[in-house]
């Protein structure tokens, strides 16, 4: 293991000087992070989080929350996925502060935009010596490579172009020979202070040759890109993977070699699946799109995360019962140096949790309510298309809160209200197989019910329980075939709760419309 780690020895002392650390950066100028995604595919929870973390940082401190999109690997970038990543982000309620939507004094935000600013700041490097052309071809590279695998060595570049004369370079470059710039890296050890796994100390050279930094189509690289944006956009704290923890110290080189202060750097661990396994893109249920297209609401989804790895103080409810925070409340909590520096595993049942919990919260206040009535609507609209279509299925708004407010504790999101055995609420029963008798009862029933004001449970069961009495029906038989009347289910709700449910109306509507079909049979 080339990278050392004292997280154990430092975690302790690390989080009593956070804070003093801290507050030397806010009190000099405004906390500024920066989520940096490559347009390269889909934003998945391992994405998110990362922009998460660094928004609730950034609104906590009353900072700002940079969007930069880094597109300077042209073969891998996809069309528009840069604005659907956008797009999630403001579905989940992430709100950019600058960026290449809304702009900023440090724009552009997008990198394939920026070439000029790379190409101004690589002269000078090449100027003090710390970078340097390279010609090497593609082939004698991979000749390195090969031989350095023969000999069971890590594979990295020899610098051998590193001490060519500077009139050989001028010369080949005259000629117009292809060439890349790599920048020269240290061969000692290089060590910093990561805000959540303490003491880092790294020796890039024993794994690697001087990096490329400007590629032969004069694009950059991403560590030199990166470097050189975080500095002229004002970035205080960089808040990324734990995977680009191995990558900082080179960016640190990078720092120096321009004279330039670094950021504080923090690294976030790996979010895992349940059972230890790592997230992979291969997982179509990881998008954030996917999570979206199936009902989840974006506050359900950012709780999910938070719930994973720590980062925020202790609320003792929490841990009593799970509970849905805002992402104002979040930021109130978010502390970094209660990030946990061991990975975070994501228990899938707890979504549904966090989604019942967040579709509660909507729903008792006023303004969100009305919402998701709209929603349910749409959601009519898709489920039964040509009944909305034709006037026969239609629901006021009363209805559609009545049945909200029932089923809170009963769905885990909008879309299990049209599920078969909820199907009822929403449309006739059409089939279903009574003998005469029941037509009795149901006269028997309907004749009672007219006189009920108030169709509370209570008061229905004890109709339903004196009509069963008073006329000598069999109490079981009766609310099994009630049951197929009204919702055309052999098991579900009580009667008594399918009749509240329904209303008066509805409950009425659906009586006659058996005793039609017995009178049509007589």
């Amino acid at each position: 293991m080339f990278i050392r780690r004292f997280p154990n020895r430092l975690k302790s002392l690390k989080c009593k000087l956070f804070s003093k650390i801290n507050l030397r950066f806010y009190s000099n100028g405004q906390v500024r992070v920066r989520f940096a995604p490559s347009p390269t595919g889909y934003l998945h929870l391992g994405g998110l989080r990362t922009a998460l973390y660094n928004y609730l940082f950034a609104k906590k401190h009353n900072g700002v929350f940079i969007l930069r999109i880094e597109d300077t690997d042209r073969t891998r970038t996809i069309p528009r996925a840069a604005d659907k990543l956008q797009e999630d982000l403001s579905w989940a309620g992430i709100e950019v502060d600058e960026g290449p939507l809304q702009g900023g004094c440090s724009g552009p935000y997008i990198q394939s935009e920026r070439l000029q600013l790379y190409k101004d700041h690589i002269k000078l490097l090449l100027n003090t010596g710390s970078a340097y052309p390279c010609f090497c071809t593609e082939r004698r590279l991979n000749l390195l490579r090969k031989e350095a695998l023969k000999m069971q060595e890590i594979p990295k570049y020899d610098n051998k172009c590193r001490d060519l004369l500077k009139e050989e370079v001028e010369v080949r470059i005259k000629k117009g020979e292809p060439h890349c710039i790599r920048f020269k890296i240290s061969n000692k050890e290089e060590s910093f202070d990561d805000l959540i796994y303490g003491n880092i100390s790294y020796n890039v050279s024993l794994n690697e040759g001087d990096p490329v930094i400007i590629k032969s189509d004069g694009y950059p690289t991403y560590h030199y890109a990166n470097v050189i944006d975080d500095h002229l956009m004002k970035i205080t704290h960089v808040l990324r993977g734990v995977e680009w923890q191995i990558s900082t110290t080179k960016h640190l080189m990078l720092y120096r070699a321009f004279g330039w202060n670094p950021p504080s750097f923090g690294h976030l661990p790996l979010l895992m699946n349940a059972d230890g396994s790592k997230l992979s893109k291969r997982q179509g249920d990881i998008r954030i799109s996917s999570y979206r297209e199936n009902g989840i609401f974006p506050l359900a989804l950012i709780n999910y995360i938070a719930n994973s790895g720590g980062g925020f103080e202790k609320d003792q409810e929490r841990y009593i019962k799970p509970k849905c925070y805002t992402l104002e409340q979040l930021a109130s909590q978010f502390d970094l140096s209660k990030i946990n520096s061991h990975s975070g595993k994501l228990m899938s049942e707890m979504l549904p949790e966090f989604n019942r919990l967040e579709l509660k919260r909507q729903f008792e206040e006023k303004h969100l309510r009305s919402k998701l009535v709209l929603n349910v609507k749409e959601l009519l609209k898709n489920t039964y298309p040509e009944r909305v279509e034709n006037g026969s299925l239609q629901y006021s708004d009363e209805y559609i809160t009545r049945i909200l407010e029932w089923s809170l504790h009963r769905i885990d999101k909008l879309s299990d209200l049209f599920s078969k055995n909820l199907e009822f609420i929403w449309a006739l029963p059409t089939s279903y197989s009574l003998d005469e008798n029941v037509y009795i009862s149901l006269k028997l029933l309907k004749d009672e019910l007219s006189s009920i004001k108030d169709f509370n449970r209570e008061e229905l069961n004890t109709t339903l329980k004196h009509i069963s009495k008073k006329h000598n029906i069999k109490y079981g038989k009766f609310m099994k075939d009630l049951r197929l009347v009204l919702s055309g289910l052999n098991e579900g709700p009580s009667v008594a709760e399918i009749i509240s449910i329904l209303g008066k109306d509805d409950t009425f509507r659906r009586i006659d419309l058996c005793l039609n079909k017995t009178n049509k049979i007589r």
